[in-house]
């Protein structure tokens, strides 16, 4: 068990006093650790907490978005859900003296997947869900939407998630509308609105945007940019000296543009298409597809000379294939 308590310390005797309240008293019957309090759990109110090492599943908030369908599907659909909550491998109905079957099954209920044994689950099924279970079902699907997000950017399943990295997986998942009003304003370290109260002249009246609002614009700047098609069968490849096609992607080299340079990683002005290697040859130019953002001063040394500029700053491919790298990373090319 892991509780917030609040002390009431006598600083000429030495002695620190705790009031745990009754539901609390089992966790004194053996020794206990205590430490301060984390930053990000300095808003919670006193009282138990979850057990988990993951401090958002002690947000009550986040119940809607972590039950939302959406949610539930880019984490990977209720069907991995119940895999997850089948490795549990312990009854999770703990009634006292109650018989516990040696093999366990998974009951999916309105708030998520449960491990129940054979005899708890038959129990179940024939008398109806009891409340405390529909609690702990919620709290599963929430770890495990957790899990997910971690594993799916690359963060291992112990990874300690916080709040911006949840919104970030929320970004390039799509259901970053999802985010509540209240979590998105703490992300952009807005301070809690203070409503206005009392009569006031219209001129006084300044209309502020929603924290949410800005988080999804925000999102909109990270959305996928260039989806790849793949044609097996396109006219080109019957024919017996195909025409060459140039592709070519306003969106994407206006998006180039914006990034870091590729070799100072100051603020970009061009987005340069590769010359050399078989590019940008008499007449053609490389498809959209093959840039790099440059500022103006590496842009013009390497047009002046592309030896010299790939032995300062190496090969136009390696530079490229690190800029691909990084545009199919962040979800830009899908």
């Amino acid at each position: 068990m892991r509780a917030i308590l609040t002390p009431d310390v006598a600083v000429n005797t030495g002695i620190v006093l705790l009031k745990p309240g009754r539901d609390l008293i089992p966790m004194f019957r053996e020794r206990v650790l205590v430490c301060t309090m984390p930053r990000d759990m300095s808003h919670l109110p006193s009282g138990l907490i979850n057990d988990s090492s993951q401090p958002l599943l002690d947000e009550p908030t986040l119940k809607a978005f972590f039950g939302d369908t959406r949610v539930i599907d880019a984490a990977g659909g209720l069907e991995n859900h119940d895999a997850w909550a089948q490795k549990i491998c312990t009854c999770q109905y703990q009634e006292k003296d109650s018989y516990h079957h040696q093999h366990y099954t998974t009951l999916r209920t309105e708030s998520g997947s449960l491990c129940l044994c054979y005899s708890c689950d038959n129990y179940c099924r024939s008398n109806g869900l009891p409340g405390i279970l529909e609690t702990v079902a919620a709290g599963n699907l929430a770890r495990w939407i957790i899990e997910s997000a971690c594993t799916q950017m690359g963060l291992g399943q112990d990874h300690q998630m916080t709040l911006p990295e949840l919104c970030w997986w929320a970004c390039l998942k799509g259901v970053i509308d999802l985010i509540p009003e209240s979590h998105a304003r703490r992300v952009l370290r807005m301070h809690k609105p203070v409503a206005d109260t009392g009569p006031m002249p219209e001129a006084d009246i300044t209309p502020s945007r929603s924290a949410q609002e800005m988080v999804q614009e925000a999102a909109e700047v990270v959305k996928q940019i260039l989806t790849i098609r793949i044609d097996p069968e396109s006219p080109q490849t019957f024919m017996a000296r195909p025409k060459r096609l140039r592709w070519s992607n306003e969106k994407y080299t206006r998006w180039v543009k914006a990034q870091p340079c590729a070799c100072c990683h100051k603020p970009a002005d061009d987005p340069h298409h590769i010359i050399g290697h078989g590019q940008g040859g008499m007449g053609t130019k490389a498809h959209d597809l093959f840039v790099i953002p440059l500022c103006r001063a590496h842009h013009d040394e390497l047009h002046r000379d592309p030896t010299v500029f790939e032995d300062n700053h190496g090969s136009q491919l390696e530079l490229l294939v690190r800029f691909l790298d990084h545009s199919i990373a962040v979800g830009v090319v899908g």
